[in-house]
């Protein structure tokens, strides 16, 4: 399996770790390291439903992700490909299904990001585009924002 994972046990509840990830108005906040942002996101939070995120550069380039959830339980679980856009209409290259969970451990929430891509040449690309660094980074900025919202 061509996978990628991140963990971390976060101090805030997993109802925050979710919102974080589903509220449009809260993902610019957090998605993208520095100088990257987010310019504009929109989510329909349902199986079957699509979200859109776009990225962007400092020199502001903009970079699409386009994707459908395929698995949603609130504030447990989010299941999303890039393999398919909205209406399942399917996207020209895919490059990976997120796999995140929320688990109530002590109080607090074990966060856990798995990206599973479609070859070994997809998962080297997310790792040399800084998978470890840029989604330790993002997870860091998520982890400051659920401490305050």
């Amino acid at each position: 399996m061509h996978e990628l994972s991140l963990t971390r046990l976060i101090d805030a509840p997993r109802e925050k770790l979710f919102r974080a990830w589903t509220d449009p108005a809260l993902i610019p906040q957090w998605f993208c390291p520095p100088p990257w942002g987010v310019s504009e996101a929109h989510t329909d939070v349902r199986t079957g439903g699509s979200t859109l995120i776009v990225m962007r550069g400092p020199e502001g380039q903009e970079f699409p992700n386009r994707g459908v959830y395929l698995e949603v339980i609130p504030n447990e679980k989010i299941v999303f490909t890039d393999a398919y856009t909205e209406a399942w209409v399917p996207s020209e290259k895919p490059f990976m299904t997120g796999i995140l969970t929320f688990e109530e451990e002590e109080g607090k929430t074990r966060y856990t990001a798995i990206v599973r891509h479609w070859t070994a040449e997809d998962l080297a690309q997310h790792e040399a585009m800084g998978f470890e660094q840029g989604w330790g980074i993002a997870t860091d900025q998520l982890e400051a924002l659920v401490k305050r919202i």
